[in-house]
């Protein structure tokens, strides 16, 4: 396209503020002053950089104002679900107002009319009288204005590079023969953003095929003669509800506003006023990159290499500001790539360039390593290549032959560097490559550094991925894997690929990481993580890696019984279901549910209904109704059955290794900011045990032969054992220390009932008030648990405050402290952050004070069994048994235990565990032995 004499951009203010503001959720932009300052400096990022790259003639922003619109009044459900506007926004619109008033931009809005609305009509008018036009917003619901003149310009965001999208592009992103036929979409599948409720059941696929079959959604709407089954039903029922929804989300163009273009042009800024704002925001790399100066403030500079403070090193880069920390080097402000930045990446392809190579890697103090594989799943994953680092934009890459004696036989080559306990190994997500080492025979054994686990600990409630990574801390954008393999169907596998492509796709991973380590270890000593990360988090990495190559057996006996059993349970439950209701349903649809419910039995009168429109008839719904009602009862029952069956009993056997007839799960580290492992392919964590039928699952989970036993053990109450210990309260410590139910004697003191005379269901209550303190719940919650009323609630918590007096002072210490340095941490450094904990919205806050008390509680609880495994598993190598450790699951460990060494695998297990971190309160551990994993526990 040639550069345009008149090139006018609109910029949606909100949309990008708002994006502005959530980029930096997680590690927001905090100012000297304790100012937020996120959603300006992220806005005002991506203006600067249009204003500098695209050179706009003319511009203007649009907000929306605080008057209801014609869609309120056409609609009042408009809108009606979205959050409370959150105070940081609240604070940053009039700044920013201000700031674009300094720089001379014009403010563009109008009561009764969205900025949408206002930019429809603007770039219609501009694009009539020869402008082209650029609407700046991340809304794809622009898309619906674009034509010849007129263009979405989607702006760069979180590693992404801008998006123009035109006539074409429009109609690829949504596969649609006509632009206009964007409202159509909309109007089929809605907008949950904006309450704009479309037709139940439609996305975008169905939607997509629709508009091919009909063009347009009137078009359906005239041929729903045509459709079948429930989706007739529904676009018959919704039709007008679509309809509605389309005019919604269309955008007007006859909003009555002036376009007048000298209005519009691209003025010179006020620089004193600009300068004066900027300086009170502490904006100072933004005034030199607007004015070519530093400002009067700006920071002095050493000797040497650049050194910047934490405010101008969150600035360099659109949206990329995560180090937090002072005294990092400047980062360019053009993002790198390989094309950019100057590296050497090497192709090592023969027998003397890879003994070089094993020369000077077994000299280094460090190097990383980074496995090329045909495969995500470890257990099956075949190498085609290893990489390798050692200095800065300088790599190394190893292809491997597709016949696995040759390649075995190259692994051999540098099995001396691997194995070498000397050298530092760095990697993102070591796991993973240990498992795929462990495949060619190979441990890797030495001290790690795992740039993933360290982001971890660094920014727990961030994404850690190698790619994010590298843009947020390197301001480099990698190669993405897709450039290589491709996507989708036609998705080619590594080994498919010319090697040539893949050394710098390779090399460039390695080199990246390496470079991510010496930023992430200067943080991780600043924030004293290094023992939680060399001595946990990195050890427990390789128990990880021995435990899923190890595996799990499942008996498929067991499974296709248990299958056959719920089959059948599941059936007779469904008749019962028919015969309370006097008809047959499908009880899979909610919407049939709801009306067999509510509108022919009537169990409430005026019943809960969805966003869509129809009843609810969820879980909490329904539980509510089974003590009154046996219908809701038998839904229950007839859910847990098909769940039970579809998700564990069907689905478990889908996952045994076709390479050795075993289970291999993926325990992921870096998920629950809490510290707690989680796992997947399968969930082991999510495995039901508090019903019957739920537990019988593992039945299924058998020792791996007859030599061997299923051994679980598990701490006992470890979490109320923690906070009794944090708290230091003399009542609940004497209890655990003098072995007393804990549950009973906080029955016997707040119920004041006496120890012989405790009945199961006093107990009941007692448990549900120390477990549910521990989560912060709340008079309500408590009451709605034990089924008193809230007064009551309110009178047993505060009873349970005065005897446990200890607890409430560490409750109330604890957000305290909090509230200062916006964090807690675990017995071992462990950081939650609770950047919400000061919010002056009392729902946020209240929120952040729950994690601030139950954080530490469940993150110590976690730094405790990993400790543990550690230790366990070390022993068990050092010892060499036969046994192996095969599952954690919350707070229990479980083992295949040779029958030779149970008897010393239960007393060596039950010290470790109990020993694990030193608390003032004993750790009780509960242990088991069986033939599969319910008998034994």
């Amino acid at each position: 396209m040639s550069k345009p004499d008149k090139k006018l951009f609109l910029l949606d203010a909100y949309a990008l503020i708002y994006r502005a503001h959530f980029a930096f959720s997680k590690n927001p932009r905090i100012n000297s002053k304790g100012v937020n300052t996120s959603a300006v400096f992220g806005f005002m990022n991506s203006l600067l950089e249009i204003l500098k790259k695209e050179k706009p003639t003319h511009i203007g922003v649009a907000f929306d104002t605080s008057a209801p619109t014609f869609r309120h009044i056409q609609f009042p459900e408009y809108k009606a679900h979205r959050e409370e506007t959150p105070e940081d926004i609240r604070t940053a619109t009039p700044l920013i107002k201000d700031i674009l008033k300094a720089m001379n931009i014009p403010i563009l809005l109008l009561d009764g009319f969205e900025a949408d609305d206002i930019i429809g009509t603007l770039a219609k008018a501009a694009a009539r009288k020869g402008f082209e036009v650029f609407m700046m917003t991340p809304d794809k619901d622009y898309a619906q204005l674009v034509e010849e003149h007129i263009y979405l310009y989607k702006p760069a965001y979180m590693g992404n590079g801008v998006d123009v999208l035109g006539i074409p592009e429009v109609l690829a992103k949504f596969e649609i023969e006509s632009v206009d036929q964007v409202r159509d979409i909309l109007g089929l599948e809605g907008d949950a953003a904006d309450n704009i409720p479309g037709i139940p059941g439609v996305g975008k696929k169905t939607a997509i095929k629709f508009l091919q079959q009909y063009g347009s959604l009137e078009g359906l709407l005239a041929n729903t003669a045509e459709l079948k089954g429930k989706m007739k039903e529904k676009v018959e029922e919704f039709g007008a509800q679509g309809i509605l929804s389309k005019e919604l989300a269309t955008i007007k163009i006859d909003v009555p506003i002036v376009f007048d273009e000298d209005d519009l042009i691209h003025c010179e800024p006020n620089e004193e006023a600009v300068k004066k704002i900027f300086e009170e925001l502490e904006f100072r790399t933004m005034l030199k990159r607007i004015f070519g100066e530093d400002s009067s403030a700006a920071t002095p500079v050493t000797e040497g290499k650049k050194k910047t403070t934490a405010t101008d090193t969150q600035q360099l880069g659109l949206f990329g500001a995560v180090e937090s920390k002072p005294v990092q080097e400047e980062m360019p402000s053009e993002k790198g790539n390989i094309a950019t930045v100057e590296h050497e990446y090497h192709l090592m392809d023969s027998p003397a360039l890879r003994k070089s190579l094993v020369k000077y890697l077994l000299l280094q103090e460090e190097f990383c390593f980074d496995t090329e594989t045909t495969s995500i799943n470890p257990e099956e994953a075949e190498l085609v290549g290893i990489a390798f680092c050692y200095q800065a934009h300088e790599a190394y890459y190893v292809p491997l032959p597709e016949d696995q004696q040759e390649a075995q036989a190259i692994v051999e080559e540098f099995r001396t560097v691997l194995e070498n306990e000397e050298i530092v190994k760095i990697g993102q997500n070591l796991k993973y490559d240990i498992q795929v080492m462990k495949n060619y025979g190979v441990e890797v054994k030495g001290k790690l550094f795992d740039t993933l686990l360290a982001h971890y600990l660094i920014d727990p409630d961030s994404r850690h991925k190698m790619d994010v990574l590298a843009e947020n801390y390197l301001h480099y954008t990698c190669i993405p894997i897709e450039d290589l393999i491709g996507k989708g169907k036609s998705q080619l596998n590594m080994r498919d690929i010319d090697v040539d492509r893949v050394v710098d796709y390779a090399a460039e991973d390695a080199d990246i990481t390496f470079q991510l380590k010496h930023k992430l270890a200067p943080l991780i000593a600043e924030n004293q993580l290094e023992k939680l990360l060399h001595e946990v988090e990195e050890p427990l990495s390789i128990v990880l890696a021995d435990m899923e190559y190890a595996g799990v057996k499942i008996d498929l006996d067991v499974l296709a019984a248990m299958s056959k059993d719920l089959n059948g349970l599941s059936l007779t439950a469904q008749d019962k279901i028919f015969e309370l209701a006097g008809v047959e349903f499908n009880i899979n649809s909610p919407k049939q549910m709801g009306e067999i419910l509510f509108d022919k039995m009537k169990l409430i009168e005026k019943p809960k209904k969805t966003k869509t429109g129809q009843y609810a008839t969820g879980e909490e719904i329904l539980s509510k109704l089974a003590s009154e009602h046996e219908i809701a009862d038998r839904i229950l029952e007839f859910r847990e059955y098909q769940k039970l069956k579809s998700t564990y009993v069907d689905a478990l056997p889908l996952l045994i290794s076709k390479k050795d007839g075993l289970i291999h799960t993926d325990y992921r580290q870096a998920v629950a900011a809490t510290g707690r492992l989680s796992s997947n392919n399968p969930n082991l964590q999510n495995i039901p045990i508090r019903t019957a039928k739920g537990k019988e699952i593992r039945k299924a989970f058998v020792p791996r032969s007859k030599d061997f036993k299923i051994f679980a053990a598990d701490y006992s109450q470890i979490e109320l054992r923690i906070i009794a210990a944090f708290a230091k309260d003399e009542s609940m410590i004497d209890a655990f220390k003098n072995g007393r139910d804990i549950h009973a004697t906080t029955a016997s003191k707040v119920f004041k009932v006496p120890m012989e005379e405790m009945t199961p269901d006093v107990r009941r209550k007692a448990k549900e008030i120390n477990f549910g303190l521990i989560y912060g719940i709340s008079a309500f919650g408590l009451s709605q648990n034990i089924g008193i009323s809230r007064t009551e609630a309110a009178e047993i918590i505060e009873a349970y405050f005065k005897e446990f007096p200890g607890i409430k002072r560490y409750m109330d210490d604890t957000v305290n402290q909090a509230k200062e340095l916006e964090y807690v941490e675990t017995i071992m450094g462990r950081r939650r952050y609770l950047r919400d904990i000061n919010s002056r919205n009392a729902t946020v806050r209240g929120f952040a004070e729950r994690n601030a008390i139950n954080a530490p509680i469940q993150g110590s609880a976690a730094d405790i069994i990993k400790v543990a495994m550690i230790n366990i598993h070390d022993w068990m190598k050092k010892e060499k048994l036969k046994s192996k450790m095969t599952m954690q699951v919350h707070d229990e460990l479980v083992f295949d235990a040779h029958v030779d060494e149970l008897e010393l695998l239960k007393v060596k297990v039950e010290e470790f565990m109990k020993n694990a971190i030193a608390l003032d309160v004993p750790m009780e551990i509960g242990m088991g032995v069986g033939d599969n994993w319910l008998e034994a526990h």
